[in-house]
């Protein structure tokens, strides 16, 4: 059920689960009835991640189909588990092939395999992307809510928008909502923003 506002710390906002599926109609997206219960508490068992609220609120209302989104109700896992670690893995294609090295790891081990043990024990403690279209991805980390979108192609990391109203609106060209304030995301938003050195 949709809601028109909702209750976040005593005061009335605008939900921007309503409002998206308003802009994602605008742009002409097709979409079947959102997942039940049953269905997020099994995808995510079964692909161990968790959906953020905002997220799991969006596709419990709706589930928007066909070409680039990812489809929770059908797909195999195997192409599900594929997206979801698609952020992480291209980080370390980035480590092997193109010199990525942080410096916030510290010290770039001389072996291959030594850098990338390295840079996956730093990546196990970033916060979990889930994918919402194409290579967009949102935080599944409540303490982040609403999250900014980002595109991730391996180090390449910029905001799509901050968050998931901002980007529908400009993914599919309808108007944007008014500026919003933009959460910050570990890692993430370091890699978007240029804070992290992406040379050696």
């Amino acid at each position: 059920m949709l809601r028109g506002l909702r209750m976040r710390d005593d005061r009335l906002v605008p939900d921007l689960v309503s409002q998206s599926i308003q802009r994602l109609r605008a742009g002409g997206v097709r979409m079947e009835e959102g997942l039940c219960d049953g269905e997020v508490s099994r995808v995510q068992d079964r692909l161990g991640f968790t959906f953020g609220p905002e997220h799991r609120d969006f596709l419990q209302s709706v589930v928007p189909v066909g070409r680039s989104w990812p489809d929770w109700r059908n797909d195999r896992d195997d192409d599900l588990r594929g997206r979801l670690d698609w952020p992480i893995e291209g980080i370390i294609f980035d480590v092997h092939s193109n010199g990525f090295w942080p410096a916030s790891w510290g010290d770039r081990p001389d072996d291959k395999d030594a850098r990338e043990r390295q840079a996956r024990e730093n990546l196990a403690s970033v916060p979990i992307l889930i994918p919402v279209f194409s290579h967009r991805y949102l935080t599944s980390d409540p303490r982040f809510e609403p999250s900014p979108v980002f595109s991730v192609y391996q180090a390449d990391v910029i905001y799509y928008g901050d968050n998931l109203l901002d980007y529908f609106a400009h993914e599919f060209g309808v108007p944007p909502p008014h500026p919003s304030d933009r959460t910050r995301v570990p890692f993430w938003s370091d890699l978007a923003e240029g804070a992290e050195s992406r040379d050696l």
